[in-house]
C-alpha cells in the first residue's frame, strides 16, 4: 500500500490524457459514416483504414501495458491485416506501370536470319549471300502472317456459325441439322500405327 501515493499522480495523468483522446476522437468517430459518404472511394478507404489502425494500436498498447504477450494476441494479427490494407491502398494510388518490354527488331531479325541460315541437316550454315537470307526471311514472315490470318478467319467463321445456330438445336448438331462426328483425342493424321 505504500506504492499507492507514488502511482496516484500517474493514474490521474493517464485519466486526463484518455479524456483528451476521447474528445479528440469524438468528431471522427461520432459521424464517421457521414464523413465517409462525402469522400471519394480511395479517401474513404484511407479513412476507414486509419481509424481501424488507431483503434487497434490503442488496444495493442493497452494489452502491452497489462503485461500480456501482445505479439501472440489477436489484436496483433488485426494490426498486421490493417497494414496490408495500407499497402493495397498505396498500390491503388500509384499509376499502373507502363509497358517496359521493347522488342529489339534488329536483334530479332538477326536471330531469324541465323535460324534460317541453318537449313542443312548437319547444322553447318551453307555459304549464301544476304539476298537469299532476306528472301527466306520474307517468305517465313509471309507464312506466319498467312497462318495468323487463316486462324483469325476460322475463328470468325466459327463464331458466326455459333451465333446463327438456333437456340433449340442440340450442341452436337450443325446449323444444317446434320450430326457432326465427335472429335476424339489422339486420332488423326500421323498418329496411326502400322
Amino acid at each position: 500500500m505504500t506504492d499507492i501515493p507514488t502511482i496516484a499522480p500517474d493514474v490521474e495523468r493517464l485519466g486526463s490524457q484518455l479524456d483528451k483522446l476521447e474528445d479528440a476522437l469524438e468528431p471522427l468517430l461520432g459521424n464517421l459514416g457521414e464523413m465517409a459518404q462525402q469522400l471519394p472511394l480511395l479517401d474513404r478507404a484511407k479513412l476507414f483504414s486509419l481509424t481501424a489502425y488507431a483503434i487497434e494500436s490503442l488496444l495493442f498498447s493497452s494489452i502491452r501495458i497489462q503485461g500480456v504477450d501482445a505479439q501472440n494476441h489477436a489484436v496483433y494479427a488485426e494490426l498486421k491485416r490493417v497494414q496490408q490494407y495500407f499497402a493495397k491502398i498505396k498500390a491503388a494510388e500509384e499509376p499502373e506501370a507502363k509497358r517496359t518490354l521493347i522488342v529489339d527488331q534488329e536483334a530479332a531479325a538477326r536471330m531469324l536470319k541465323a535460324d534460317l541460315a541453318l537449313t542443312r541437316h548437319d547444322g553447318v550454315a551453307p555459304q549464301s549471300d544476304n539476298k537469299t537470307l532476306s528472301a527466306k526471311l520474307a517468305e517465313r514472315i509471309a507464312q506466319e502472317r498467312a497462318m495468323a490470318l487463316l486462324k483469325a478467319t476460322r475463328i470468325g467463321k466459327r463464331a458466326a456459325q455459333e451465333a446463327a445456330q438456333p437456340a433449340d438445336s442440340s450442341p452436337g448438331e450443325s446449323p444444317s441439322g446434320q450430326n457432326k462426328k465427335p472429335r476424339t483425342k489422339g486420332k488423326g493424321k500421323g498418329n496411326s500405327r502400322k
